[in-house]
């Protein structure tokens, strides 16, 4: 049985599950791992600055206690102007975000590429190379509100 497909739908920068039919749609199980490991808040760690300047560093109540959680921190990028440096961090919590694919074995190899678009997109490839050497490219685009 396979999953729920999520896709990426790039006008508004969220994920949404697929109608098929009438009902909801299954299949590409690795596209939607990806999404909901790459747009599902994780945990905030205790030395992070959150973009609010709250203390809530966010997260889900599942992962207490946890030694993997799910989701990524992308969301603390979330009021940062755009930079090499912030894409760069993009890469960064990407990577984190999808390292559970290797340690799980649902991939051999994963590699994340960040790259500032215009003024004001950031655009990322994934590239994940399956166990048998199929490589699986996936590209999210982001419009970045500057601040």
């Amino acid at each position: 049985m396979t999953d729920i497909s999520t896709t990426w739908i790039t006008s508004t920068g969220t994920g949404d599950w697929a109608i098929s039919a009438g009902a909801l749609a299954s299949g590409d199980d690795l596209a939607s791992s990806v999404l909901i490991s790459l747009f599902t808040d994780r945990q905030a760690n205790s030395d992070d600055v959150i973009p609010d300047g709250s203390d809530d560093r966010r997260g889900w109540w599942g992962d207490q206690d946890q030694e993997v959680p799910i989701g990524s921190r992308l969301w603390l990028l979330d009021r940062s102007r755009l930079t090499p440096d912030v894409a760069n961090a993009a890469r960064v919590h990407i990577n984190e975000a999808l390292k559970w694919l290797i340690d799980d074995g649902v991939a051999a190899a994963i590699t994340v590429t960040a790259r500032i678009s215009g003024q004001s997109q950031l655009d990322t490839i994934i590239t994940i190379t399956r166990n048998d050497g199929a490589k699986v490219p996936l590209k999210y685009s982001w419009v970045w509100q500057q601040t």
